[in-house]
């Protein structure tokens, strides 16, 4: 699920702003119109609820009985002009659902990250044959999507065969347990949880805001164990944000519109700096035990090298890699027990992890898209 960034992460990206406009402006109309961004901004776009039904979540005593749920729930509606009552009630009726926060506690420690194993999950035939299905049922959508901003559908394809196997996987937690149980009670174990908890807290307040406007029910709203919503699993910021109507019905619906998922999805790779035509990674030869090896990694996976650094600091880069124009990371993807894996991450592999913060993940989306893409041609 695309995890909405702090402030620093969303600065990074600065100098994508004008593109991004532009593709977002683009990306506003619909197959046979052409909006301004300004219409566009106007239409209100209704969420759906998901058809899991609004029973709830098994949890927990209601948020009615916490008194800094509810002191939450009158600051939310003095700070965003909403109904007061409305806001205690919807806040009131969620329950703490201990599941949700078991979910959310940090790994034991020890456990070995195995990018193999990763893999496996998603890279399999069941998600591959379901990607190319629906690669052949959306081929307009996603090759219009592709047009407009560059974004391969292969990555979109990728992502939501990762996120939810195409719609089949979206979550059964009601949305507000999800946002209420982790607002107020994110594991006190995690060694971040008050930045957890806070950001928590900002996507509850934006689930309320996002379902006031469209005057949908929030408790009918079902999603992952941390508030993620639909196809794309988008948290409540990323749908305010990113999320278009890309078919033309006047609403935005990550729930069943397959259109307005895969415009959304390209939109939210634009926003974060997608650059067209851009590779996600190039292969790399080096020895990982030579004496530049922590300098190399010390960036993580943000693109911190140029090529000819790269090559000065002991890898290896051939074809392609020689001529890339811009800036790469040394990414380092363990395997258990065995040796690590390493890829040079371009800018584009980068924004793929603002989906996710997370290397595996990146490289499972890049993996899956190939698969189906091979798959759908022979």
């Amino acid at each position: 699920m695309p995890r909405t960034t702090p402030l620093p992460a969303w600065i990074r990206h600065l100098r994508f702003a004008l593109p991004a406009l532009f593709a977002i402006f683009l990306l506003a109309a619909g197959p046979t119109e052409s909006r301004s961004a300004e219409s566009n901004y106007k239409r209100k776009p209704t969420v759906k609820a998901s058809h899991a039904g609004s029973r709830p979540s098994v949890g927990g005593p209601l948020y009615a009985t916490r008194p800094e749920a509810m002191e939450a729930a009158d600051d939310i509606a003095t700070r965003r002009n909403l109904d007061r009552d409305w806001v205690r009630r919807n806040i009131g009726q969620a329950r703490f659902v201990p599941a949700i926060a078991k979910a959310s506690a940090p790994p034991p420690a020890g456990v070995p990250k195995n990018w193999a194993l990763y893999r496996s999950r998603f890279i399999e035939p069941v998600r591959i044959r379901a990607g190319v299905q629906f690669w052949q049922t959306h081929a307009a959508a996603l090759q219009r999507a592709e047009d407009l901003t560059g974004v391969p559908a292969a990555i979109i394809v990728g992502i939501l065969g990762v996120e939810t196997l195409y719609g089949q996987q979206t979550g059964n937690y009601r949305v507000m347990d999800a946002l209420s149980t982790l607002a107020f009670d994110f594991p006190a174990q995690h060694p971040k949880a008050a930045a957890r908890a806070t950001f928590f807290r900002a996507e509850l307040e934006e689930f309320l805001v996002l379902t006031a406007r469209t005057h949908t029910e929030p408790l009918a709203l079902r999603g992952s164990y941390a508030g993620a919503m639909g196809l794309p699993q988008f948290m409540p910021s990323s749908w305010a944000r990113y999320a278009i109507d890309f078919d033309g019905d006047g609403r935005i619906d990550l729930f069943h519109s397959a259109a307005d998922v895969i415009g959304s999805v390209a939109n939210y790779f634009v926003a974060f700096g997608w650059q067209r035509g851009m590779p996600t990674h190039y292969p790399v030869q080096w020895d990982p035990e030579i004496p530049t090896r922590d300098t190399l990694l010390a960036p993580d996976i943000v693109p911190s090298f140029t090529v000819a650094e790269f090559q000065a600091l002991g890898v290896t880069l051939d074809g392609a890699a020689l001529q890339h124009p811009g800036k790469l990371a040394m990414v380092e993807l363990f395997n258990g027990d065995a040796a690590p894996s390493y890829v040079a991450g371009t800018e584009n592999f980068y924004a793929l992890t603002r989906y996710n913060w997370s290397s595996y993940y990146a490289l499972a989306v890049i993996e899956l898209g190939q698969e189906v893409l091979a798959a759908r041609q022979r």
